[in-house]
Order: C-alpha cells, then structure tokens, then sequence
C-alpha cells in the first residue's frame, strides 16, 4: 500500500513537470542531445574520482532521458527519428561514463587496478552487446526483450554504486562501486547470452511452424489431387457405360 502510494506520488509529480516543460515546446530531440552532454560531464567527473558527484550528476542527466520520451509523446511529436536518435545517444551515454570509470582506474593514484580497468571494460563491451542483440534479434524475431541487465538496471546500479562512494572506508553499506563493477560485468554478458538462445529458440520454433505448414500444405494439395483424379475416374467409367 504505501509503495503504491509513493509510485502515485512519483508519476504524479513527474506528469506535473512534464506538463511544465512541454508548455514551453522544447524539441524532444535537444532533450536528448543534452541529456548525452550531461552524462559526458559524468563520465569526466568520474575520471577524476569524483564518484559521488558523478553519480548525482548521471541522476540528472537520466532524468533527461526519460523526459524526452515523454514530453515528446506528450506534445504528440514522437517519430521515428526520434526513436532511433534516443537509442544512439544512449548508447554513447552508456560508453562515455563506463570511459570515465575506465580512466580513473588506470590513472596513477591509490585506486589504480588493472583489474578493474580490465572489468569496467569488460562491462562496457557487454553494455554495448546487450543492445546490439536486441536489435539485431528483432530484424529476425518480433521481440528480444529479455535478460535481466537492461539499460536502466545498468543505469540504477552505477548511480547506486557512485552514490556509496562516500564516507569511511570501514563502513559495510558504503563504498560499493567495485562490486557494481563486478555485476555489470557479469549479467551484461548473461543477458547476451540469454538473448542469443532466445533467438535461436525463437528461429528454431518458427522453423518448426514452418515446415510443419509446408507438410500441412503438402498434404493438403496431395489430397485435393487424389480427389480430382478420383472424381476424373469415376467420370471415365461413367463415360465408357455409356
């Protein structure tokens, strides 16, 4: 009941901002665009190690991510274009702030790893994975939205991750931002994984619903042949008593 109550609070509260901005008729598309730069200003600050501040600003600039979509639905100004621009610059987003994180680790200070330079990369390849298969999949297949570390999930962990990097060392809630690394590492890559066999079963049962249509086909045709050929004997016989 009161998690229901907060969601109503939230969407109530984000609908009143988006009436607000969409009364100034903003291009959904510069939304976007500066949604990118502000998630290039994150991936900097996280460069430097300034986890925190970084994670507060990759809040801010989330925030535009989701009010492009829905002043642009709201203002009735959604195209195609639009999607497809939304989906790049995500994209860019995603790799410039994971960049950032790639920086900091491999720069000479107390927080130098090879590991998690070694990680964060691995994370960013996988990042990138995860949106190629489902778009790839879905020039073959209907839908390939499956797996458990989409964009937003990525997006929630980091912003969670920065966000502990802050106070005492010796605090067990504080300072999760290697483990963060680790997740995305790990489920960016089983999300690719589970999105390549559900193709593949999706490939393979269409297959199947082909074939076996074909044969249904086949079947059918062959009957209906056996049946002229019949109604064409029976027509001879009957010719020939004549």
């Amino acid at each position: 009941m009161l998690g229901e109550q907060i969601g109503n609070v939230g969407t109530r509260v984000a609908d009143a901002i988006v009436r607000a901005i969409a009364s100034l008729r903003p291009n959904p598309n510069h939304l976007t665009f500066a949604g990118l730069l502000i998630n290039v200003a994150a991936g900097i600050i996280f460069g430097f190690g300034y986890f925190f501040v970084g994670g507060l600003v990759l809040l801010f600039a989330n925030i535009f991510d989701i009010l492009d979509g829905k002043i642009a639905r709201y203002t009735n100004r959604v195209t195609k274009f639009g999607a497809f621009f939304d989906s790049v610059m995500d994209r860019y987003s995603d790799i410039i702030v994971l960049l950032g994180i790639i920086i900091y680790y491999s720069r000479d200070t107390v927080d130098h790893s090879t590991l998690y330079v070694t990680l964060t990369g691995i994370a960013l390849v996988g990042s990138v994975l995860v949106s190629y298969t489902r778009a790839r999949a879905e020039s073959l297949i209907p839908k390939c939205k499956v797996g458990f570390l989409e964009r937003p999930e990525r997006v929630v962990l980091l912003i969670i991750g920065s966000l502990t990097e802050i106070g005492p060392q010796n605090n067990f809630f504080l300072h999760k931002m290697h483990a963060v690394i680790w997740v995305l590492a790990v489920l960016s890559h089983w999300t690719v994984v589970h999105r390549v066999y559900h193709t593949w079963r999706e490939l393979e049962r269409e297959a199947i619903e082909a074939k076996a249509k074909a044969q249904a086909q086949a079947a059918s045709l062959a009957e209906a042949t056996k049946s002229e050929e019949s109604k064409s004997n029976l027509s001879d016989v009957a010719a020939s008593r004549a």
